[in-house]
């Protein structure tokens, strides 16, 4: 899901400098790496926060963030040792289970997905689109994610399709054009352009997959099952932390990523509490980074019936909820 607009930026963020926040020394502490799935924004703020505030250290942990990209393979970094746990998407780790590879879901920091159409302010309806066969821009990934959903769905049919870019260009100079994109990123972009954009959250119509999930190997939950939940814990207090007072990630996010503008970041937090893609759905009264067994079961429902996962997919494989914070966290 890496269709962001933020320029291409390499490196990592390390947890240098913080450790004074608490009194536990470097040594007593265990060392983690998480890799995250893009550059730093909004959507990463929950694990950036629980890095500023100490949350981390509070639990014994050491944690060093590295940044994602569009040469980033995170999966294969997590497979062979480089990362620990890794931001993940329900797609992607089933395609990772299905290919023999051992990695698990432990948590989902968001309910719903922020993949959203993008359309101009005429447009009311996913079925408008349709009917009235707009040009839809995607990205190549969409098409093993959620564009046979719609196709499924709304009976959107491969010749509407067009190459996206990760350019809102064309979009800007045709009223008739319908493009991907995610919450924070392309929306707001356009509407720096002057266009106050229609955005349809696919997640609020039916689309199944939790997003910003936790990810490790089936070796690290076997040999650091304590240090997985202990990440677990901080990473959903982190995310509960930033929804009332972001400042503190928000400074670590704009040190790792200086791309990234203030304006950007309070826009994918407005979006973010505007749809309650961290707090809504289960995590109301689960605790936030909540997962269900029948939400997962949908997921695979739609994959297989998508062709996109095999029907004996086993998804005791791919996911699992043991190291769900015992006392939720209730946002």
């Amino acid at each position: 899901m890496k269709n962001r607009l933020t320029s291409a930026l390499g490196g990592s963020l390390i947890a240098a400098g913080l450790l004074s926040l608490s009194p536990v020394s470097a040594e007593t502490l265990d060392k983690v790496v998480f890799g995250t799935n893009w550059y730093a924004q909004a959507e990463h703020g929950g694990f950036y926060q629980a890095l500023a505030t100490g949350l981390y250290e509070e639990q014994g942990l050491d944690v060093e963030i590295k940044m994602g990209g569009p040469q980033v393979n995170g999966t294969q970094l997590l497979v062979t040792g480089r990362y620990d746990l890794l931001m993940g998407y329900p797609i992607g780790n089933i395609n990772a289970v299905e290919k023999g590879l051992p990695v698990m879901t432990v948590a989902a920091s968001m309910q719903g997905d922020p993949q959203s159409l993008v359309a101009h302010p005429h447009v009311e309806s996913i079925e408008q689109i349709k009917e009235e066969g707009m040009p839809v821009y995607l990205a190549t990934h969409a098409h093993s994610t959620f564009w046979p959903w719609l196709k499924a769905e709304y009976g959107f049919e491969d010749d509407v399709v067009h190459a996206y870019t990760f350019s809102v260009a064309p979009f800007l100079n045709d009223k008739n054009i319908v493009q991907q994109g995610y919450l924070s990123s392309e929306p707001f972009a356009i509407k720096q352009a002057g266009i106050e954009p229609k955005v349809f959250l696919l997640s609020d119509y039916g689309y199944p997959p939790y997003a910003t999930t936790i990810e490790t190997t089936k070796g690290m939950i076997e040999d650091r099952p304590d240090v997985v939940k202990r990440f677990v814990q901080a990473s959903m207090e982190g995310w509960k932390s930033y929804l009332e007072n972001p400042e503190p990630g928000n400074r670590l996010i704009m040190e790792a990523n200086p791309e990234m503008t203030p304006e950007q970041i309070a826009y994918g937090i407005e979006k973010m509490k505007e749809y309650e893609l961290i707090t809504g759905g289960d995590a109301q009264t689960q605790g936030i980074g909540v997962m269900t067994e029948e939400r997962w079961q949908k997921i695979k429902d739609f994959m297989v019936e998508a062709d996109l996962a095999s029907e004996d997919l086993d998804l005791s494989e791919v996911y699992t909820l043991e190291f769900l914070p015992e006392e939720p966290v209730l946002p």
